[in-house]
């Protein structure tokens, strides 16, 4: 890909690649698997970091999740991207999990990058306020915490929440609005008591 190449172009692009890892590993192609795995690990981790911070439950998701696309590469009809599909059979299986073992679910936020960059006081202050999210995020109702992250940290339209979600997409914004009102509200009473 060229660096000045429109995004939509390159998504469209890396689509095509996945969705052909996925025809592979269809015919039974390990090779295929293996590169598809290597490519979702790191991504479907921070994912489920964000919702537990258990290891072992997020290796078990993983390779569940995995497990499915291994199985059921033929039932990927190419009506969503090769990612939303991946993410969705993650998020059925992180909620699997969750009743399962009945484990509380939390969020947490990364540093962004570039922040190394700041004086200390801003790398402080920028913290701060990412605690403060992430603590404002975990007081959200599941419903609502999932479309914030899946929206926020992993840049998922509301189309794509829907289909990962499996619910309406007028729900999707529904809930989005909610989050957003929630979260002004809980920043709003964290910035009080800090005061």
């Amino acid at each position: 890909m060229r660096e000045g190449q429109d995004p939509d172009a390159r998504a469209s692009a890396a689509n095509e690649a996945e969705a052909q890892l996925l025809g592979r590993i269809l015919a039974g192609d390990r090779c295929a698997f293996e590169a598809l795995y290597r490519a979702y690990f790191p991504r479907l981790n921070r994912f489920l970091h964000r919702f537990t911070h258990s290891s072992p439950l997020i290796e078990e998701i993983i390779n569940d999740t995995m497990l499915v696309v291994w199985q059921k590469a033929g039932s990927y009809d190419g009506s969503s991207r090769v990612s939303t599909w991946i993410f969705a059979i993650a998020y059925h299986k992180a909620l699997q999990g969750f009743r399962a073992r009945d484990e509380p679910v939390e969020s947490d936020m990364e540093l962004c990058p570039g922040s190394l960059e700041l004086e200390p006081e801003q790398q402080l202050l920028q913290r701060q306020l990412q605690c403060a999210i992430a603590a404002a995020i975990q007081q959200l109702p599941l419903r609502l915490r999932r479309v914030v992250l899946l929206s926020y940290y992993h840049d998922m339209g509301y189309n794509e929440i829907a289909a990962a979600v499996d619910c309406p997409l007028n729900t999707v914004k529904t809930h989005v609005f909610h989050a957003r009102r929630q979260l002004q509200h809980l920043l709003a009473c964290l910035r009080e008591q800090g005061e």
